[in-house]
């Protein structure tokens, strides 16, 4: 598995370059992304550990999608992730984990997820760009879907479709005998070329 140094090396590499080609100072990325000045020299530096929402944030800025910040950018036909080189972009005070396992380019963004959580673990997204989706498939133990106001339990082989532009999240119940493991496949239409 990528470790978390090299990862967010990585990242920040990404995030300095396509800053730097746009001609952007760190302060207009930070107007543009809602990211404080501090918060991205530090990503830059490969320092810290971002969240998901802080990257989503950068990457919708920048008109890039998070794939291309977290992912090795390859053009060709075929790009294969090979087990355990999976960036993990999350990690629960558990001992679950998130892992970016495929995605694509913009302007139409798809990410697929490898989500872990143990037994009363939760993650709760902000609202993604209008128009996100997400598709969500329980491989193993319970889920605990919250979508807005309304929250579904999911067992194994249960699955679900909703909107990702509204505050949304995933959670193990308490006294779930097992941790949970679920796909989760998010498309973000139309992605900016960065805001202006």
């Amino acid at each position: 598995m990528a470790q978390a140094p090299v990862v967010n090396e990585l990242i920040g590499t990404r995030v300095r370059r396509h800053r730097t080609a746009r001609g952007w100072t760190l302060d207009e990325l930070a107007d543009r992304s809602g990211v404080s000045r501090r918060m991205l020299i530090t990503i830059e530096h490969g320092e810290g550990n971002p969240s998901i929402a802080t990257l989503l944030r950068i990457s919708d800025a920048l008109g890039v999608g998070l794939p291309v910040l977290v992912d090795v950018e390859r053009p060709r036909a075929v790009t294969v992730t090979a087990a355990g080189e999976a960036p993990v972009l999350w990690r629960g005070p558990r001992g679950g984990q998130a892992l970016l396992v495929a995605g694509t380019a913009p302007p139409d963004v798809v990410e697929l997820w490898d989500w872990t959580l143990q037994p009363g673990e939760a993650h709760t997204s902000e609202a993604h760009s209008a128009g996100t989706r997400e598709l969500l498939l329980v491989l193993e133990g319970a889920v605990d879907l919250r979508v807005g106001e309304r929250t579904d339990r999911l067992g194994t082989g249960d699955s679900a479709a909703f909107a990702g532009d509204v505050t949304h999240g995933y959670a193990t119940p308490d006294d779930a005998a097992t941790p949970a493991r679920f796909a989760l496949t998010v498309f973000q239409p139309h992605v900016p070329g960065g805001r202006t």
